[in-house]
């Protein structure tokens, strides 16, 4: 298992920025823009997402990891794309959890969804619905991100992601408690756990796993922008900038937003990229659902003009997205990829103001 760092974890829960996107647009653009310059991360409620829509992508995320682990790995291995559990990517790293990743092209989606579900129509259709959804929320806003900072072209971010070749991502994350992982992972012939419900009282009396164990292991988000939703159950944290980790309350009523690698390159180091970990719960299973926001392959990467200034100069070169996913692959996860790009060694991004 895969056993939490000693850094400093603070007690207290941070609570995060909530912004009402049905308040006033400058308002909002204002309290997006000082949250992502503090942060990194924000709540959003009144977000337009449908009760509906959630609902039928939850179930649908449940019904599936409550399999057998011999019907699951038949949607895998992951390549990235798939059914992958424990292993986070081709390098090594290791993690109490198991996912679906999916690119959101609805052929892909679709193609996938035969050895997902017994319902294949059903399951693509929950994915197809959701995605469009989150993917609308988070094109509202990068361009309210936009209009905060003032850019002249207010669809310069949400365009990357409109675009008809976005790379974007869509990832189910299943962190069961660590042992029963452990269990139904080495046992697929042992009858279905249901991923909404809880082990029993004898698991967990004499089953117990330490809390600390890492579910997603420290990492920044490389694409643009994050559209996180979890279920009732804790484990995000996010690394303030003296180190200490915080967890972040649960809140299923809303959506966590968080800033990507490239928003940060793209606003010149005013938005920060924070570091964040998922760790597993002790007795509860908790579910996320993550769609990343990517750029075209091809999209050219740079910082905005609006951000450049003779006293604030770009701290990084231009780049592709295909360039920097490439180089991310030959990392490791809690890797940091962004000083790669740097356009000279000695210029440095701001620390986030949450110290």
């Amino acid at each position: 298992m895969v056993v939490a760092s000693s850094n400093p974890i603070e007690s207290e829960k941070l609570e995060l920025p909530v912004i009402d996107l049905s308040g006033s647009r400058e308002k909002v653009a204002e309290l997006i823009v000082k949250a992502c310059q503090e942060y990194g991360f924000f709540k959003v409620i009144n977000h337009g997402v449908s009760e509906d829509v959630i609902r039928k992508m939850e179930e649908e995320s449940f019904n599936f990891f409550a399999k057998p682990a011999s019907e699951k790995k038949r949607a895998g291995p992951a390549k990235p794309l798939g059914y992958g559990c424990k292993n986070i990517g081709f390098n090594g790293d290791m993690g109490e959890v198991e996912y679906l990743l999916f690119n959101t092209k609805p052929l892909s989606i679709s193609q996938m969804s035969e050895t997902i579900s017994n319902d294949p129509t059903k399951f693509s259709s929950a994915v197809n619905g959701y995605i469009e959804a989150v993917t609308n929320l988070a094109c509202e806003v990068l361009d309210l991100m936009a209009e905060g900072l003032w850019v002249h072209d207010t669809s310069v971010f949400s365009s990357l992601i409109t675009h008809l070749d976005s790379d974007s991502f869509f990832r189910l994350n299943h962190y069961p408690p660590p042992l029963l992982l452990l269990d139904t992972t080495h046992s697929s012939s042992s009858s279905s756990t249901s991923a909404s419900s809880s082990p029993s009282p004898s698991f967990q009396i004499h089953h117990q796993p330490n809390p600390n164990y890492i579910g997603f292991g420290e990492h920044s988000d490389p694409q643009i922008l994050t559209i996180l939703r979890s279920n009732d159950v804790g484990g995000l944290q996010i690394r303030l900038a003296d180190g200490l980790w915080v967890p972040v309350p649960p809140d299923p009523t809303s959506f966590c937003v968080n800033v990507g690698d490239l928003l940060q390159v793209m606003t010149n180091g005013r938005f920060v990229s924070v570091r964040h970990r998922a760790i597993t719960n002790s007795v509860k299973p908790r579910m996320s659902m993550a769609y990343f926001g990517g750029p075209p392959l091809h999209g050219l990467i740079t910082c905005l003009p609006e951000v450049v200034t003779p006293e604030t100069p770009s701290l990084y070169r231009p780049f592709t997205w295909g360039e920097y996913k490439e180089t991310a692959y030959t990392l490791r996860l809690g890797d940091t990829r962004l000083n790669l790009f740097k356009a000279s060694p000695d210029l440095d991004p701001p620390h986030p103001h949450n110290s």
